[in-house]
């Protein structure tokens, strides 16, 4: 009696399971030492694989806000507690399962910056009819978004005059790099490297007058060089680089 009253649990309970045809998973990618990910710098991809048999069960790109600053920088969390709201970027992945599955999440982040775009991944668990909301699966993201402006790529530089570098710098969510400010860059390295052959020098790029752009001036000899623009930051090991090549007449 008792192994079939067991039986009969055991049945009724992946009956129920199987009566189960969407479950929600809401994904979310968070830049390192800053905000989510969405609208505002085209957002993260997310792809929600099955790991066994690499069959994608949902995919999409993040959208909506950044988030709330004081909310996610400022106060402090308590367990359970959600950094999130109704206007968070996430994408919320609608899976079709009928029995658990163990799958692979994971981000592109940010999506339309290939020179910065950084993949992030995690795996578990989901069971059907088991919804993970609020928050849900928050993926990492580490790094600047970096952009040098000038020199342009193959420009031609006149050599008697000075070249000015200037890169544009933002976290990984487009929040902005800015001296005194939230993400202030008196706490950042962020340099220029100019190599060519038998030549090599690092410069120091200082805010202008525009928020999130650097610049800083060199005395080149004729010859094409490499340039790479980095940022660091000694705290928590955000780091992003971009690279171009000049010429200089």
């Amino acid at each position: 009696m008792m192994k079939l009253l067991q039986l009969l649990t055991f049945t009724i309970f992946f009956t129920s399971i199987n009566n189960f045809a969407q479950t929600n998973i809401m994904v979310r990618a968070k830049a390192k030492d800053a905000k989510f990910i969405g609208t505002s710098i085209g957002g993260a991809k997310i792809i929600v694989r099955e790991v066994l048999t690499k069959k994608i069960l949902a995919q999409g790109v993040t959208t909506g806000s950044t988030g709330n600053s004081e909310k996610i920088m400022k106060q402090p969390k308590e367990r359970y507690q959600d950094i999130s709201d109704d206007n968070t970027a996430g994408f919320l992945a609608k899976l079709d399962i009928k029995q658990p599955v163990f799958v692979e999440v994971e981000a592109h982040a940010p999506i339309n910056k290939s020179q910065a775009k950084v993949k992030s991944t995690t795996q578990l668990w989901v069971i059907p009819g088991k919804d993970i909301v609020g928050d849900g699966v928050v993926l990492e993201i580490p790094g600047f978004v970096i952009d040098i402006i000038s020199p342009q790529t193959h420009e031609r530089v006149p050599g008697e005059i000075s070249t000015e570098i200037k890169a544009n710098v933002v976290m990984m969510c487009g929040c902005p790099v800015e001296d005194g400010g939230m993400w202030d860059a008196a706490g950042f390295e962020i340099k220029a490297v100019i190599e060519s052959e038998g030549f090599f020098k690092e410069i120091e790029l200082n805010q202008t007058e525009k928020s999130s752009t650097f610049s800083g001036n060199i005395d080149l000899n004729k010859g094409n060089y490499t340039l790479t623009v980095y940022a660091f930051d000694p705290k928590t090991g955000n780091s992003g680089v971009d690279k171009t090549n000049i010429i200089i007449n």
